[in-house]
């Protein structure tokens, strides 16, 4: 009996431990996905400007529709009837058919996400009400935020020396071959170009790093906490 009981409490630490860095990115992914990030992100001063000629305010009209419908429960539509001012579509079938895409991917990897944040929490309900259970949710969140800025560095690595293959890379496993692909006077493009992905991968690795960082930090003054703390006797 024991001997499961320690199985069964290695296996939350090894799922907490897992669970921490999908839940930090995801986290971090939902605040690109909001007219603050995107108010942010176009008023850089060098944020690039798009050759076509779409303008600050442009991109700040258009942007929070495309960002809206991945987080909305409207059909494609939503984007099929938008148009330039002079009344031609914003954007092409291919373009829409992407964004179709991506509206599922995201909704599953959020579903996911808030499956595995719920199952969390049931844990911390049921295991912290014994000493061995809150220290394998301890052990699994420390482990978590160490492995979040493991990979952290691993993917800095990877963008500086090789971002064109990552973001190729990521695309490719997500979506099919020839429907993530447009041409630099497309919509998508010209809304969203290259650079914004590269400032989006450094917010997202900067919000999660800095959670899996307070999550440590959190830890180390609570044990510094509890080490200073005095002794009570009975007799007090």
């Amino acid at each position: 009996m024991t001997q499961v009981r320690s199985g069964l409490l290695a296996a939350v630490t090894l799922f907490v431990t897992l669970s921490v860095p999908v839940l930090l990115t995801l986290g971090s992914i939902r605040f690109l996905m909001t007219d603050l990030y995107l108010q942010l992100e176009y008023n850089k001063p060098d944020f690039p400007i798009d050759p076509y000629g779409l303008t600050l305010a442009d991109r700040l009209h258009y942007a929070p529709y495309a960002v809206a419908y991945l987080t909305n429960d409207a059909g494609i539509n939503f984007l099929g009837d938008l148009t330039f001012s002079n009344g031609m579509p914003f954007f092409n079938s291919r373009e829409l058919q992407h964004m179709a895409d991506v509206k599922q991917v995201a909704r599953t990897a959020f579903s996911l996400g808030l499956a595995d944040l719920a199952i969390i929490a049931a844990l911390g309900i049921v295991l912290g009400r014994s000493a061995a259970g809150r220290s394998a949710l301890r052990i699994g969140l420390l482990s978590g935020a160490a492995l979040t800025l493991g990979l952290l560095v691993a993917l800095a690595v990877g963008v500086l020396i090789a971002w064109d293959t990552l973001f190729t890379e990521f695309h490719q496993l997500f979506f099919s071959a020839g429907t993530w692909q447009f041409l630099y006077s497309d919509s998508l493009i010209r809304l969203f170009p290259e650079r914004f992905w590269q400032d989006a991968a450094l917010t997202v690795g900067g919000m999660a790093g800095f959670g899996a960082a307070l999550i440590l930090i959190a830890d180390w003054v609570r044990r510094r906490t509890r080490i200073g703390s005095p002794v009570v006797s009975q007799a007090e």
